[in-house]
């Protein structure tokens, strides 16, 4: 009787199979969706994505968008769609090409989209909304500010150093055609930027801290100084301008104004009512800067004295 009764038992336990040589079954879990990705194209081109999953903070509950991860997706976005817009310019001919818009990405629109797409589920792949870039100056500012010349110097250099001669050149054309408008400060490493091999610039003779030595980009402080001279004829308000620590033979003494990336800069601001054109021009040994602006400017001419007109017989180090 009682072992019946336990057989009765350990049957109610332990199911019995009615075919041991079958593999046990595991319960079929559902299929997990993964998010749709943003999808983000230009001209009908996929640019970039990412999926909610990837901007999302971790072990938070909710959902929380972890910012760090969005502005880096945004400004990749950005980069991409990008144009910088291009000025006026006077040619060589004096013609004026005209100018060009730019586009940059709307980040406002953008923002919303994202937000749609993050929160509500409501896009997942989006044409990038673009901003017109206008450019600063167009061919009427251009052709207004071309009329009255207020400032004009000339320097002379020794063609023998063709190192130092590109250099020059590349520096003046850095700064020819720019505009500066009323109570804006010009920068001349911010116009110039870095010197670099990427950019053209060669090894030449420098001053540093009153000894000679070679660097890239030697040479172009004949271009800031003869800038200098020029807008100071002007009557503009000179901001920053160091000397040399020798004298250098392109200018008068004194007359330099010596520039370096990681020194000293050359900085004027325009306290005219009108914009200043600058137009430069480095070849065969001269450099040519004048100062353009309107016919209506009021300005106060200064005395400067000229630079010596024959080419300095050694080249001189900046």
């Amino acid at each position: 009787m009682k072992t019946f009764l336990v057989s009765i038992l350990l049957t109610s336990i332990i199911p019995i199979q009615e075919h041991p040589s079958d593999p046990p079954k595991h319960p079929v879990l559902p299929e997990v969706q993964q998010p749709p990705a943003f999808t983000v194209t230009h001209e009908g081109k996929t640019i970039h994505q990412i999926t909610g999953k990837d901007a999302s903070l971790p072990y938070i509950d909710g959902v929380w968008l972890d910012m760090a991860k969005y502005n880096q997706f945004q400004e990749e976005v950005a980069s991409q769609v990008y144009r910088e817009p291009v000025n006026a310019k006077i040619d060589e001919n004096g013609q004026i090409k005209p100018a060009k818009p730019g586009r940059e990405l709307d980040r406002e629109q953008f923002n919303h989209q994202f937000a749609s797409y993050f929160y509500g589920g409501e896009a997942s792949k989006v044409e990038t909304p673009l901003r017109v870039v206008h450019p600063r100056v167009d061919e009427e500012l251009l052709a207004s500010i071309r009329e009255r010349k207020i400032g004009q110097y000339v320097t002379y250099y020794n063609e023998s150093n063709k190192e130092r001669s590109k250099n020059v050149a590349l520096a003046a054309e850095a700064i020819d055609n720019h505009v500066v408008f009323p109570n804006e400060t010009f920068s001349f490493n911010g116009v110039v930027g870095k010197r670099t091999k990427e950019k053209g610039y060669l090894p030449a003779p420098v001053i540093v801290k009153g000894e000679l030595a070679e660097d890239i980009g030697g040479g172009i402080c004949q271009i800031s100084s003869t800038l200098y001279n020029a807008v100071d004829q002007a009557g503009v308000k000179i901001i920053e301008r160091y000397s040399h620590s020798r004298r250098v033979p392109y200018v008068p003494p004194g007359r330099d104004a010596t520039v370096s990336w990681y020194g000293p800069d050359f900085t004027f601001e325009n306290d005219y009512n009108q914009p200043i054109l600058i137009r430069a021009k480095a070849v065969n040994g001269r450099v040519l800067i004048n100062i353009f602006s309107s016919e209506t400017i009021k300005n106060q001419k200064r005395e400067v004295p000229e630079a010596d007109a024959e080419p300095p017989k050694e080249v001189p180090a900046d």
